[in-house]
């Protein structure tokens, strides 16, 4: 297993083989911490490592059980190139929890290997603990690893995008 020294609002951080489990506060409700996983607009705003962007024309959200989403990430460095992701949602349940497929795109073929994205919200005055796990069992121990430090840096993001927000 590996767990990472936590940045700010990391509760814990860990992946191991069976996937990533990481808990954060945000400093936000949870009715727009969910806004930030279902609403384009939001979703452009995070969803990424540093250096990356996402057009909001091309975020597309069917938000219901059996509902589809899609998304073109653009990425710049080291090399430029497009990343599509694509999945659908399993379970909603506003604000609180939501369970989402993710599978990324070779070409215009999916990969075939969807992996779960579980989250669940927790309103802790104004403020919102996120549990957040990817699971599948697609991924060799070293690549969750990988993909947990660039989920730390996406919530990081997320963070970022909800404190502009709540000055706006």
């Amino acid at each position: 297993m590996t767990t990472t020294h936590a940045p700010a609002g990391v509760i814990t951080a860990s992946s191991d083989a069976g996937g990533i489990h990481i808990v954060r506060v945000l400093d936000a409700p949870p009715e727009l911490v969910f806004k930030c996983w279902t609403e384009p607009g939001h979703f452009a705003a995070w969803f990424g490592e540093h250096g990356s962007s996402m057009p909001v024309d091309t975020v597309t959200m069917d938000v219901r059980p059996g509902g589809a989403w899609r998304a073109v990430m653009h990425v710049n460095e080291p090399q430029a190139m497009e990343l599509v992701f694509h999945g659908e949602f399993r379970e909603i349940d506003p604000p609180r929890h939501l369970v989402m497929t993710v599978d990324d795109m070779s070409g215009d073929a999916p990969s075939g290997v969807d992996e779960l994205f579980t989250v669940d919200l927790v309103d802790l005055g104004g403020r919102t603990e996120m549990t957040f796990s990817q699971t599948g069992g697609n991924l060799p121990s070293d690549e969750y690893s990988r993909a947990m430090r660039g989920e730390l840096i996406f919530f990081d993001r997320m963070a970022e995008h909800l404190a502009e927000v709540g000055t706006r």
